[in-house]
């Protein structure tokens, strides 16, 4: 085994592109500039030591004893300031391969060939007249949460990004020697900073901070990328795209539960509700008053070469009487240059609308848009590519984010709308929290009012277990404003395997509930339900769970059909790959046939928020694969070929699933596992991360059992164990039950969900090393459950590998493989101080200081160790 990880890693190294390997070694060099002025050459000298330590000990040249007797002879300021050198190289590795990432990305279209999982890609295959088709009811609605899973501070993030940006200065081509230096001197500057800058957060978030953080992915990301989108699919299917009227039309809405997911959070009030909805509107109203201002300012062509239509004529002369100051400035500044003087009017108005300035403001983007293609019918006569090349951008961008950004979600508990409801019919007093149930519906219809009904209208009701669930939010509603409720569509939740069994009994009861039935007539029986992955996955396993929901799916798209109902299921999938997560587009080539129909919509979270929109160019890479995945999927092809696998290997996911299921209760429901959990992890010190407002369990105190505990931090916990039990745990049961290797080789090759769940078992597994997962284990005192745990870890990579004919983890997937390998030694080195820490503080003898600073070594090496693993919750 020692061998074969010195041979893997040897090959990572040697597989690493220069480029890569020029800005690691870059980036490192100046750490460890930084590391020698600020800490002293003997702190360098540590970091090294260990450094070294950890590789020579994956060759079998060193014993992990040797290194946790190194780790232990440090006094604990020294072993803080070891933990923080080593996140810091993490932030700067990630950075490094990002910047790779991107610079294939941009080689690739350079090459001018239709890239793979691309939309002209999808074109191609599909046909032009079949894409078409789809497009009418094409619709990617990705929906940003809160969810804690971010281990990163704010100005942390920031940092990284100023460094990424030197990064780029130092490496662009042509540049003269001063300026390469000058270049250098800033990003040693830069990690200078990121070195000084306290990687805990020392304040709590609350929910508004989560607002304005996911503001800045709009800001830096979304806003601009979603028009070049669109712009790629109308390329693949018009190679004249920009000389006339867009084939594409816009198909991404953006969703957010950030302020308005209430669920367990209290923190969470219908004032920050809001507020949120206040802010949302602020960026995106300034976003588009931005760029309408200039396109405008550039657009100056001359009535005589480019005259102006009669209705734009019309239009600027009414806008002259009604505002006569405002035009006649605008005409001075620009004579004889219609075009230019109506879009800086336009963004005038944007800018009134922001300010809230009601004389000149829109009442609707549906004004602003009609605005604007007034201006591109007129430009279209004369000047094609002025009507349709960024000014067909800034509608695009008005049509997917209207004034509010994006569509603000409200989730509550089906238990607290209970108990709300049960005051009301008492007739009593009402407590706070049944006030705020009420308050909050009021705010809906505020939201409704001043931003349209689309801008909130989604109530999504956890742990639904009957349509009394849905009807409840329906009868708050006429309590809080009687006739002037707001338009509501409750959206049930299906969490448990319990839950999701009965998901079609529970829609069937929601059909004879008036306002559904309502809602159902306007909006052309449409109806939207969501699957919760990581609850279910915490409760039943991974494997289980995933060949349950896929069972799920296959029942309700039979009764949506059965009804005429136009179902779109809204999928709670976390970042990690034990709360479902994995590659998006996988995961909907994986979906039940029938199921997509053109329409997916997910939650993003926490770093996969960062991860996937950090930057333009992967943020752009990661839509267009969705969106190709959905329009593959949709595809008859695609959707016949899936049913035929999953009717053919039912009765061996059926075997896989009880036979998991099985091994995963019989650990996890086993008397005294929470409480061995709690001491072999640091999910206590978690809850002390501040990752975010939301609480880290329902209820105070230690876990009495999984119920208790939130699949965030259960899933969290285990990666800092390096066990990533909730990623494979009960799967190499599963497969052993089944026992026919042929059979279990031909469900991997011919059915998109078996291979998608194999493969994301095998990426958590090789995030898996048993050799320091021993040395957590061990703390729980409990051999019987660490053996149980090593042994199911055993059998399911040997399983793994034998039916995906791997003979190594990750053998098929080298860029993966290669950052996992090149990790792990770092990541080692992390852990070690992380056990020191551990083992002191379950020492339970240590004074108040003592632990303290313990604690704060945990915590840095647990902020680190996700980093390095590039994967939280």
């Amino acid at each position: 085994m020692i061998d074969q990880g010195l041979e893997r890693r040897s090959a990572a190294v040697t597989e690493m592109p220069e480029e890569l390997r020029h800005d690691v070694r870059l980036l490192g060099r100046l750490l460890g500039q930084v590391l020698a002025e600020q800490g002293g050459e003997d702190l360098l000298s540590d970091v090294e030591r260990l450094r070294k330590a950890v590789i020579a000990a994956r060759r079998g040249e060193v014993s992990a004893d040797e290194i946790t007797d190194l780790v232990a002879g440090w006094e604990i300021e020294r072993a803080v300031a070891v933990a923080r050198a080593f996140t810091c190289y993490f932030h700067l590795a990630n950075l490094a391969e990002e910047h790779y990432r991107i610079r294939t990305l941009r080689e690739r279209d350079a090459e001018g060939r239709v890239q793979r999982e691309s939309l002209g890609q999808a074109v191609e295959e599909l046909g032009h007249e079949r894409v078409t088709e789809l497009l009418d009811d094409l619709e990617l609605h990705p929906v940003l949460t809160a969810h804690p899973t971010e281990a990163r501070r704010r100005a942390v993030v920031t940092a990284i990004q100023r460094i990424s940006g030197q990064l780029t200065e130092y490496n662009t081509p042509g540049r003269g020697a001063s300026e390469r230096a000058d270049s250098r001197r800033r990003l040693l500057e830069e990690i200078d900073l990121l070195w000084r800058t306290a990687q805990l957060r020392s304040t709590k978030l609350d929910p508004l901070d989560e607002v304005r953080t996911a503001m800045a992915a709009f800001d830096e990301t979304l806003f601009r990328m979603v028009p070049q989108v669109y712009r790629s699919l109308d390329a693949a299917l018009d190679e004249h795209t920009g000389t006339h009227p867009p084939q594409a039309r816009p198909f991404i809405r953006y969703g957010s539960w950030i302020g308005g997911d209430r669920d367990g959070n209290p923190n969470v009030t219908s004032r920050v509700t809001r507020e949120t909805m206040q802010i949302q509107s602020e960026h995106v109203l300034t976003a588009l008053e931005t760029a309408c201002t200039r396109i405008g300012r550039t657009l100056t062509a001359s009535a005589a070469l480019t005259p102006c239509s009669q209705q734009l004529r019309s239009a600027l002369a009414a806008a002259v009487d009604a505002y006569p100051d405002v035009v006649s400035e605008l005409a001075t500044r620009s004579p004889r240059e219609p075009h230019r003087q109506w879009l800086l009017f336009v963004a005038g108005r944007i800018g009134a609308t922001r300010r809230r300035d009601l004389d000149l403001a829109y009442r609707s983007p549906a004004e602003l848009l009609a605005d604007l293609r007034l201006a591109q019918e007129s430009l279209a006569a004369s000047a094609p590519r002025q009507a349709y090349g960024e000014l067909q951008h800034l509608i695009w961008q008005v049509e997917t984010f209207g004034f509010h950004l994006a569509e603000l979600e409200v989730r509550q508990h089906s238990q607290v709308h209970a108990a709300a409801l049960e005051e009301l019919r008492g007739g009593g007093d009402l407590s706070e929290r049944t006030e705020e149930v009420l308050a909050t519906i009021r705010v809906i219809a505020w939201i409704q009012e001043r931003y349209g009904v689309r801008a909130c209208s989604r109530y999504v009701v956890s742990f639904t277990r009957s349509a009394d669930d849905v009807a409840a939010v329906y009868e708050l509603a006429r309590h809080a404003l009687g006739d002037r409720a707001p338009v509501l569509d409750v959206v049930p939740l299906f969490e448990s395997g319990q839950d999701l069994a009965n998901s079609p009994g529970v829609l069937t009861g929601m059909l004879d509930i008036p306002e559904v039935q309502r809602r159902l007539a306007d909006t052309g029986r449409r109806m939207e339900i969501m699957l919760g992955y990581s609850d279910s996955a915490k409760e039943l396993g991974p494997a289980a769970a995933t060949l349950r929901l896929y069972e799920a799916q296959e029942e309700l798209t039979a009764w949506a059909a059965e009804h005429d109902v136009k179902l779109r299921m809204f999928h709670g999938r976390g970042g990690a790959l034990g709360r479902g997560g994995g590659p998006a587009n996988r995961a909907v080539l994986a979906q039940a046939p029938g199921s997509v129909a053109g329409r997916f919509k997910v939650t993003e979270q926490g770093e996969v928020i960062f991860a996937r929109y950090g930057h333009i160019a992967i943020a752009r890479r990661h839509l267009e694969q969705v969106a190709n995945a959905v329009l593959m999927a949709s595809s008859a092809t695609v959707e016949e070929r899936t049913a035929a696998a999953a009717e053919r290997f039912r009765g061996l996911a059926e075997e896989v699933a009880t036979a998991s299921e099985r091994a995963y209760r019989a650990l996890t429901e086993a008397p005294g596992f929470p409480e061995w959990f709690a001491l072999v992890s640091p999910l206590e010190e978690i809850g002390t991360l501040r990752l975010g407002s939301r609480p880290a369990r329902r209820g105070l105190g230690a876990p009495r059992s999984l119920d208790d505990l939130r699949a965030i931090p259960w899933v969290f916990a285990w990666a800092q164990t390096r066990v990533n039990l909730p990623g494979w745990y009960g799967l190499g049961t599963g497969l052993a039950a089944v026992g026919d290797l042929d059979e279990l080789r031909a469900a991997y090759t011919e059915w998109p969900l078996f291979n998608a769940l194999l493969d994301n078992a095998e990426m958590s597994l090789a995030k898996t090393d048993r050799s320091i997962a021993e040395r957590y284990l061990a703390l729980g005192g409990r051999d019987d459950f660490a053996g149980q745990v090593l042994e199911e870890y055993d059998r399911t990579r040997d399983l793994v590998l034998r039916v995906t004919g791997h003979t190594r983890l990750l053998e098929n997937r080298k860029v993966l493989s290669r950052a996992v390998q090149l990790r792990d030694p770092y990541v080692d080195a992390l852990s070690h101080l992380q056990l020191r820490a551990l083992r002191a503080l379950r020492a339970g003898e240590v004074s108040e200081p003592e632990r303290e600073r313990n604690s704060t070594l945990l915590l840095l090496s647990v902020n680190g160790v996700a980093a390095g693993l590039q994967n939280t919750g």
